[in-house]
């Protein structure tokens, strides 16, 4: 038996609904696939074969009722920055090795009211930060595509989980690209969506204003039906959209006729040239299925890493200061004093990135450099925002690369400055707070390419409409890696 996923959810319910496939057989060989692909280091924590199968017999017990959703049964792995209820949340650091949250996020528990199955938790760089997925306290994901090679970051383990043809869902998070970027280095589709649309409660914070939930899938239709299982107004989120829940699926097979795209030439000159090719190839299937294709500018996108990286390590020196050693979280062995025991508790828990950021957005915000960086940082993500305004006046969407290169090697980034230029294209949108997906466009050298769509800010359902079109007309999210053939 081997479960439709790439045929998506929709056909994988049918199949649950007609009882042609029971829920505990399409959840047993989703865990033995876990096996297969233990290699690639994807997954920090299982869910316990009690939890597990208890939500079988929910899920059975729907489907059997009649009262089943098209994504009960369905199988998937949260991101280790979503909170779980009895299952254990690290964040991938020493400091939460061992901590099991005593409630779910607010994410995690609507998808479990849909009747999804949660398998385990997703490795990803430490608390989210990084670009490569070699920053976690349980050693670096590989991508399957290619094991000598990084999946992406910072939710690299659910991007290659999903490639791999483990689960056919899995949650992320994306801060500046932690979703887009490995979605697009895995070959898979991932979507951040406006930020405030998915609720941040119970998803541990690096930089609130900059953080928000998303999810990885084979194709659009399916983050379709997740996000519209997960998104909407939660009153434990203050940053919460207060509008209701939208349907997500109900524009996806819309027309692209005089749908204006905008493309970004001062980008597609930075990239290498297989990405660019690649980027060519669907702008060139977007103009045939009806689309007009414009050139646009953004001035003020090239100061977009060195703003986010004066504000989001500002806000993390913030978020992580409750990590003492006192509350909870890694606590040293045989304090001397309590200096002693802040000190050693923070620099045995986290690794050098997470150190990094902190010392960086501690100097950012002390008083002699606050108007100098934090201040001025602040001002550029402003007139980042006024620049996508203005473009979203004269286009409805943007196509824009995802990384300048494809799946780089593991290791060969060593250089902090040049892991972060990784992120270029995927910033800007994100100090924006618009909604951004990456889809699988193509291959480069036999490593999967992604490309980029922006839209203004709620404006997901209209990205998700444009990368089902293209995924009517191409098999590249089809394809699978060696590590499941």
């Amino acid at each position: 038996m081997t479960a439709p996923w790439h045929q998506g959810l929709k056909t994988l319910s049918g199949q649950l609904r007609r009882g042609e496939l029971s829920v505990a057989e399409l959840v047993a060989e989703s865990r033995q696939a876990v096996q297969k692909v233990a290699h690639l280091n994807a997954l920090i924590s299982r869910a316990d074969d009690e939890a597990v199968e208890h939500q079988v017999n929910l899920a059975q017990q729907a489907l059997d009722k009649g009262t089943a959703g098209v994504l009960t049964g369905v199988p998937l792995v949260h991101k280790d920055i979503f909170s779980t209820r009895g299952l254990r949340t690290t964040c991938a650091s020493r400091m939460l090795a061992d901590y099991v949250p005593p409630f779910d996020a607010t994410v995690v528990a609507r998808l479990k009211t849909a009747g999804m199955v949660t398998l385990g938790k997703a490795n990803m760089d430490e608390f989210a930060m990084g670009s490569s997925n070699e920053s976690s306290y349980f050693g670096p994901v590989k991508n399957p595509w290619d094991n000598q090679r990084v999946p992406g970051g910072s939710s690299g383990g659910s991007a290659a989980l999903v490639a791999a043809g483990v689960v056919p869902v899995a949650t992320g998070s994306d801060t500046g690209g932690s979703i887009r970027q490995p979605a697009a280095l895995c070959g898979v589709t991932g979507i951040k969506p406006t930020y405030g649309r998915a609720s941040r409660y119970g998803m541990i914070a690096f930089a609130s204003s900059l953080d928000q939930a998303g999810v990885f899938a084979r194709q659009a239709e399916d983050c379709a039906l997740v996000l519209s299982a997960m998104c909407g107004h939660d009153p434990l989120d203050s940053t919460s959209d207060a509008s209701g829940p939208v349907d997500y699926s109900a524009a996806l097979n819309d027309s692209l006729t005089g749908l204006r795209v905008g493309i970004l030439p001062q980008w597609l000159a930075n990239t290498e040239a297989g990405v660019a090719a690649a980027l060519e190839a669907v702008q060139q299937q977007l103009q045939k299925l009806g689309a007009e294709i414009q050139e646009v500018t953004l001035p003020t996108a090239d100061l977009a890493i060195a703003a986010y990286y004066i504000l989001a390590p500002a806000e993390a020196s913030a978020n992580l200061a409750r990590f003492d050693g006192v509350r909870y979280g890694h606590r040293c062995q045989q304090p001397e004093n309590l200096d002693d025991l802040y000190c050693r508790s923070r620099s045995e828990g986290f690794g050098e990135e997470v150190k990094r950021r902190i010392l960086v957005g501690t100097w950012a915000l002390s008083a002699g450099y606050y108007q100098a960086y934090y201040h001025r940082a602040q001002q550029v993500r402003r007139l980042i925002a006024e620049d996508f305004a203005r473009v979203f006046q004269s286009v409805d969407l943007l196509l824009a690369p995802v990384t300048p290169e494809t799946a780089f090697r593991l290791g060969e980034k060593a250089d902090p400055v040049s892991l972060y230029q990784a992120d270029v294209f995927t910033i800007p949108a994100s100090l924006a707070g618009l909604p951004g997906l990456s889809m699988p466009a193509g291959f480069s050298q036999g490593l999967p390419v992604g490309a980029q769509l922006i839209g203004p800010h709620f404006s997901e359902a209209r990205l998700l409409n444009v990368a089902h079109q293209f995924q009517q007309h191409s098999d590249y999210h089809q394809q699978l890696p060696e590590a499941r053939q």
